[in-house]
């Protein structure tokens, strides 16, 4: 069962790190890099014409299904409704989590891109479940 708790913290604490796009972005200082969660620009939908504030709509719902996707996910890996909940908890919320990271990406969000892509292998191509802890 600790290692179910650890999982399923593990799902929600990555879910939640998607809020930082919704916080206010920090004063800036001279040798400080920029704020990495950043909803008002992004290399795919500027050159696009997508203004700002559409960019920041598009932006919030991914991340909501972000964090609900993993949310959902950790309440599979607690054990409830795992079968019915799991692989498609993960793969929302790693499928919106790439899309948020791919769509506004910044170089040091990559630690993100490759959890959520170790989750989406777990799941869809070897099987893996918290139920049984094997692979199938």
């Amino acid at each position: 069962m600790l290692l179910r708790l650890i999982l399923a913290a593990f799902l929600l604490a990555h879910g939640l790190i998607h809020a930082s796009y919704l916080s206010p972005t920090p004063p800036a200082t001279a040798s400080g890099p920029s704020w990495p969660f950043a909803l008002d620009r992004s290399w795919a939908l500027t050159p696009l014409g997508v203004g700002p504030d559409t960019m920041r709509l598009l932006g919030i719902a991914l991340v909501a299904v972000t964090i609900a996707g993993f949310a959902l996910a950790a309440i599979a890996a607690l054990g409830v409704a795992t079968d019915t909940l799991w692989v498609p908890a993960v793969t929302i919320g790693a499928v919106s989590s790439l899309a948020l990271l791919g769509l506004f990406f910044q170089p040091w969000l990559l630690l993100g891109v490759g959890i959520d892509l170790v989750l989406l292998w777990a799941v869809l191509v070897v099987s893996w479940s918290p139920a049984d802890g094997t692979l199938a």
